[in-house]
Parts: C-alpha cells; sequence; structure tokens
C-alpha cells in the first residue's frame, strides 16, 4: 500500500475527533491588531413601548439584544441613535436607565448594573455594563424620556452592540423602530 494511502487513512481516523473538539470548544473573542470582535455577533435588536401616544408622560422604550452562545465575548454595552423622527428635542432621563436580563418587559429577570449617558446633539445613548451580558444571555435596556415625543411619526434608533474587552469593534444590530401616533389617530 502507498505510504501517503496510509497516512490519509491515520488522519481520517482522527478527523471525528477533531471535530467533536472544535464543536465542544468554547468560542473565544477574537482579537486583531489590538481590536476585540464577536466571533459570532448579536445580529437584531427588538423595542417595545406600551406607551405609543404623543406627549404621553414616562414611557419606557424596551431595546432587547440576545447573544449567542458562541458569541466569543461577553457584552460590554450598547449605542443606540435616534436616526429618524420628526421630534429631535424630547428629553430622557438618563439617571431612569436600567436593565435587566431576559427579554420580556412584563416579566423583568434579574436587575443588572447599567450606567448610561446621553448627548442631546447626536440623540445617541452609551449603555455600558460593568458586569458584561456573558454569551447566550438576554438582555433587555429600558430607556425612559420625560414624555413620549411631540410629534407622530416613525422613530428609528441605531443600535450598534460593543465586545467586552480592549479596544472593541462595534456589531451593527440593525434598528429599533418606534411608531408614536396623535391622540386622535384611531377615533
Amino acid at each position: 500500500m502507498a505510504s501517503w494511502r496510509k497516512g490519509w487513512r491515520r488522519a481520517a481516523g482522527w478527523a471525528p475527533l477533531a471535530l467533536a473538539l472544535a464543536l465542544a470548544s468554547p468560542t473565544r473573542a477574537l482579537e486583531l491588531r489590538g481590536a476585540t470582535y464577536f466571533s459570532k455577533p448579536p445580529w437584531s435588536v427588538d423595542l417595545i413601548s406600551y406607551q405609543t401616544y404623543t406627549y404621553e408622560t414616562r414611557p419606557e422604550y424596551y431595546f432587547t439584544v440576545s447573544l449567542d452562545p458562541q458569541a466569543g465575548a461577553a457584552l460590554g454595552g450598547l449605542t443606540i441613535t435616534q436616526t429618524r423622527g420628526v421630534d429631535r428635542w424630547f428629553e430622557f432621563s438618563v439617571d431612569r436607565t436600567k436593565a435587566f436580563l431576559g427579554g420580556n418587559p412584563r416579566r423583568e429577570g434579574p436587575k443588572i448594573p447599567v450606567q448610561a449617558a446621553f448627548d442631546q446633539a447626536t440623540r445617541t445613548f452609551t449603555i455600558t455594563f460593568p458586569e458584561p451580558v456573558q454569551p447566550g444571555q438576554t438582555v433587555t435596556v429600558v430607556l425612559r424620556p420625560w414624555t413620549n415625543p411631540a410629534q407622530a411619526d416613525t422613530y428609528m434608533f441605531a443600535v450598534n452592540a460593543y465586545p467586552a474587552g480592549p479596544n472593541p469593534s462595534p456589531a451593527s444590530l440593525g434598528y429599533g423602530t418606534l411608531r408614536i401616533y396623535n391622540v386622535g389617530d384611531f377615533n
């Protein structure tokens, strides 16, 4: 028998074991040139609000993100930027921002620490998790404006996820869409 065939058979015998080990071992955060990336980034965001009329007081906007078990890195933070909507001046109560594990606003899971900052000029929230959200978990961040916008419109928020680690590279999650109606729209 040719020597290359023996080598091939020997290698083929190890293939199932190598595949099993590769599938069983946890994924690591991808670090390139000093930057941290997700191996399998989150890819979508859900936005829910139960108060959808203009001027409603103390509404809550629930942004939910799920991390893949093989994400390779914990979630260190999010940016949420209003990119569309007529009213660009409705104010947020940044100190009332909260976060919890789980994705159901009506059945909140355990609360987790969150730090929030808001830049009015760019309409961008910067959310940081002092205790990063681990792969396989779902987190919901609750933003709380003082009132809903004064103008009915479709409001869109671009969301980026940042892995925990040095020099994190953001993963775009797309847009959360919030429709705000005039009170008389359904009469």
